[in-house]
């Protein structure tokens, strides 16, 4: 073998060059620059723990829900961890910056793929939406601490563009940039939270009040664990830009919900014991709720930082499903271009950005009041997604001949739980006359079919293209190894001596 290979790249070295260089369709993005860490603090920030930890703490600490709400958050935990096991039978075989859109192409088909690319572009907006009016409003409040007050809607305004703005601007600096930049600020609002719930007396109590939910206690914890949980799989939005991204891809989508999950559950054991109510109180309350200045101003500065890089995190995700559609021209081809030395989809930032701090300011106005209507909405997003993802490992797997029967039970278990868990939420939304839930549901799975027949009339060649996903290029080739070229389809594949190898 040593001596074949010393041959081949003698050959190479005298050999000219010869063809046209075949690249992958995402090249542009920069291919094999984010490590394993940098993936961990994608996921981590989108997730933003510290923020679900306090609500959880939240609930488990003024409703009491005893063992069963920790069984319940550690549950729904074990079936995230699963939705994770489907997603990784792509994360393994492939790397797309369209994630779960692309994967759901390759078991499902366009229409489902649609499906799934409107759900994500609800999800994620949805959470980029609502933590950046929350950071928005924690910064007046850490303002407010120091002796800096501006009540009233302009300085809200102002400090969520301003946020909006500095998200864009990280963003577009260049990928390793922002990844370890939120994982340095998701770090240390981790660490601010999980301190004070350390240090906090036992059995103390708070003066917050519960939001108001139409679900009972613990199915409601499940539904807030999974939302909490969104973002879990955002590392595969970074396929094609990671090294050795068929593992370390898989190894931070399974890693990040147990991670998190077990967060949650210290967070809810914790809570039994009284000691949420101190960061509750210092948190919703403030000084008003017996908390000293210190802690308000640690625990407030905390939760500012996981807004802040939950909102990064959705950015960076989102703008790669709108940057992978643009490349497929499922949406506007503008959204493919790239930096020309950053590498980074600026336009596809820019847009989502824009959109959530137009988002944030309706959110605030209009449905703050009443945020679980909104909260179902994205909910219901984000479960269907999951439950698509399922149903197409369980297709994808069973084509290619390798589902196994843990495969096969996973994405069952997944799919029937997810499709069980939309009709329970559709009905509930009637029975409570919460009719946006069932309507936004139904509006969700005609998406696709709709979507794809205006691309049929308007732009036919793009249904040939979607699922796009990273291939080899000829500089991935040994050297020596044969020449890369395009078949009549436009998929890369391998001569040798005049022979066509297989398909890459």
């Amino acid at each position: 073998m040593t001596s074949a290979l010393r041959a081949a790249i003698d050959r190479a070295q005298d050999a000219e060059p010869t063809g046209d260089h075949v690249r992958s369709p995402l090249h542009a993005l920069g291919r094999r620059q984010l490590s394993q860490l940098d993936l961990i603090g994608q996921s981590l920030s989108t997730i933003a723990p510290a923020t679900g930890m306090v609500f959880i703490a939240l609930w488990m600490t003024v409703s009491a829900p005893g063992l069963g709400g920790v069984l319940t958050i550690a549950a729904t935990t074990g079936v995230v961890v699963l939705v994770a096991w489907c997603i990784t039978q792509f994360t393994r075989r492939l790397a797309a910056a369209g994630s779960l859109y692309s994967f759901v192409f390759q078991g499902l088909g366009t229409r489902a793929a649609l499906v799934t690319g409107t759900a994500l572009i609800v999800g994620y907006l949805g959470i980029s939406i609502s933590v950046l009016a929350q950071g928005a409003r924690t910064v007046l409040d850490l303002g407010e601490l120091v002796g800096l007050n501006l009540p009233g809607t302009g300085p809200w305004l102002v400090t969520a563009a301003v946020l909006g703005g500095v998200v864009a601007l990280i963003a577009i600096r260049g990928v390793r940039f922002a990844t370890r930049a939120i994982l340095l600020v998701e770090t240390c609002s981790l660490v601010l939270i999980v301190a004070t719930m350390l240090v906090a007396p036992a059995g103390g109590t708070t003066t917050s009040e519960l939001p108001v939910s139409p679900l009972s206690l613990l199915p409601f914890l499940a539904l807030m664990t999974v939302l909490s949980m969104a973002g879990f799989e955002s590392a595969a939005f970074f396929g094609p830009e990671a090294r050795r991204p068929l593992v370390t891809v898989s190894r931070t989508v399974l890693i990040t919900p147990l991670v998190v999950g077990a967060l949650f559950v210290f967070t809810a054991v914790a809570s039994l014991t009284g000691r949420g109510s101190l960061i509750i109180g210092a948190y919703f309350d403030g000084v008003d709720s017996g908390a000293s200045w210190a802690v308000v101003l640690a625990v407030k500065t905390g939760m500012a930082c996981s807004w802040f890089a939950s909102t990064l995190g959705c950015a960076q995700a989102g703008s790669r499903l709108l940057y992978s559609m643009g490349v497929e021209r499922v949406l506007p081809s503008a959204l493919a271009r790239v930096h020309g030395t950053l590498r980074t989809p600026y336009l596809a930032v820019t847009t989502f950005v824009a959109v959530s701090v137009a988002g944030a300011v309706l959110y605030t106005l209009v449905a703050e009041a009443d945020s679980s209507v909104f909260d179902g909405v994205v909910e219901v997003a984000l479960v269907a997604a999951y439950t698509l993802v399922a149903v197409a490992s369980l297709r994808f797997l069973h084509r290619i001949g390798e589902d196994t029967t843990w495969t096969r039970v996973a994405a069952v278990f997944v799919a029937l739980l997810g499709g069980g868990l939309l009709v329970a939420t559709a009905v509930d939304g009637v029975t409570h006359s919460l009719l946006v839930v069932p309507v936004a549901l139904v509006a969700l799975l005609v998406s696709g079919p709709v979507w794809r027949a205006v691309l049929r009339r308007l732009r036919p060649q793009s249904l040939a293209t979607i699922g796009a996903f990273d291939t080899v290029e000829t500089s991935d080739l040994l050297p020596g190894a044969g020449t890369l070229v395009l078949d009549e389809h436009g998929q890369p594949r391998i001569v040798t001596g005049g022979i066509q190898e297989e398909r890459m």
